[in-house]
């Protein structure tokens, strides 16, 4: 059972002043999960978590949870002057891009952020734009060697990654042009559950060093894991333990870094879902009830507003506030109001009988929700809120207004082209 964190005399007060649909989060939730991840990786001196900014990619997540000592993960022009602007800077910035613009290598370097490398041919590419860092890292992609999941896919098939041999080839190719200071990074599985999942992985990279020293004498100064523990959406789907997780990659350190005397290596991470996920809940109400073949409850957020259940079929857990205990007897569709009949927040959902005014909550929402919002049909993305550890209720952003939306038009050479 999924519980809000507020009572519903609050919620109803804060939609007297923030009209649904908005986001919610939970500050003290995500600061407590975000301590648990520090804590599970305390045993490595220089373990670091940097948040992925795609994730929840508004300034005040950041800003919390900078001030539990993550960085940031950055993979776009935008998220970097994001982690700019929220005083993140230098090597508490790790770059991952893939196709990635000039300009967007220049402003990384310019910021002093660990740029990780995709593909081998940008090693030129970076050369020529901007010069090659006294640090870089390159993401590798395992091929047939390890298996991905549903979200990312196979991962010989992924356009993400050096090959097996590509790797070696770049670490040479770099090393011999000056470069001092080396990182190997990977991400092969999204929302995965399963924990030994990502010790393997760990294992993997750590391997890899092994080799990558016996082979090139280049020592490694970090390794990063990657991202993608999921969180359980689904009933039935346990929380994967990050103690159980910090321990396992520890014991395959002890196992294969330290004989090698390579240690001290650095354990980075990439994680959002994980940190924010569970501590997001879209509050939306209900507009229109329809029956004809099945009963639709029409809500007033739609796909746009989140488009996890209608791209990948996700589930997400659904309450009805006030009706937390009642009994679930009536199938419904949970439907949006755009023009695709994909936008469907939940099919044949067993729910209490609904009724217009209802206030639905769609949770496990913090994470890769509001930040996939779209504009099609016109729909404007709606607000975030932020529950404080006291209480209060912050506005972390704002509705979009209709000007926000016609704001990148050019009216002005309407009259000319139409004459």
């Amino acid at each position: 059972m999924r519980h809000l964190p507020i009572d519903q005399t609050r919620v109803l007060e804060i939609i007297e002043k923030y009209p649904t649909p908005f986001y919610l989060y939970d500050e003290k939730s995500i600061l407590e999960n975000a301590r648990k991840l520090k804590d599970a990786f305390s045993w490595n001196k220089g373990s670091k978590e940097f948040f992925a900014v795609k994730a929840t990619p508004n300034p005040f997540i950041l800003k919390i949870l900078e001030n539990t000592g993550f960085g940031a993960d950055c993979s776009s022009m935008a998220e970097l002057l994001l982690a700019e602007k929220c005083g993140i800077t230098g090597e508490e910035i790790m770059f991952t891009s893939n196709n990635t613009p000039a300009e967007e290598y220049q402003k990384a370097r310019e910021l002093g952020a660990v740029i990780n490398l995709d593909d081998i041919s940008h090693i030129d590419f970076l050369e020529k734009c901007c010069g090659l860092p006294g640090i870089i890292s390159f993401r590798y992609n395992p091929g047939k060697r390890r298996e991905g999941n549903f979200i990312i896919g196979k991962p010989e098939e992924s356009k993400y990654g050096f090959t097996y041999e590509q790797l070696f080839e770049g670490y040479e190719k770099v090393k011999s042009k000056g470069v001092q200071r080396f990182g190997l990074h990977t991400f092969v599985a999204s929302n995965e559950l399963n924990p030994d999942y990502f010790i393997e992985t760990a294992a993997m990279l750590f391997e890899l060093a092994v080799e990558t020293k016996k082979q090139l004498d280049i020592q490694l100064e970090f390794v990063n894991l990657g991202g993608g523990i999921g969180i359980p959406y689904k009933p039935g789907e346990k929380h994967v333990d990050l103690n159980y997780v910090g321990n396992g990659v520890k014991e395959v350190y002890d196992k294969l870094i330290i004989p090698n005397q390579l240690a001290p290596l650095k354990i980075f991470m990439e994680y959002g879902r994980v940190i924010t996920g569970p501590y997001g809940y879209l509050i939306t109400k209900v507009r229109h009830l329809k029956n004809t073949y099945k009963n639709f409850a029409g809500l007033d957020a739609s796909m746009s507003n989140l488009m996890r259940p209608g791209i990948y079929n996700a589930y997400h857990h659904v309450s009805v506030l006030g009706k937390e205990n009642e009994d679930n007897y009536t199938r419904y569709d949970l439907t949006g109001s755009l023009c695709e009949n994909n936008d469907k927040f939940a099919i044949d959902r067993p729910l209490p009988r609904l009724e217009i005014g209802d206030i639905v909550i769609i949770h496990d929402v913090g994470a890769h929700s509001h930040a996939m919002g779209f504009n099609y049909n016109g729909k404007l993305r709606s607000a975030e809120l932020l529950l404080r550890e006291n209480g209060d209720i912050l506005e972390i952003r704002r509705t979009e207004r209709l000007e926000d939306y016609f704001g990148t038009l050019n009216f002005e050479a309407l009259g000319e082209f139409i004459p």
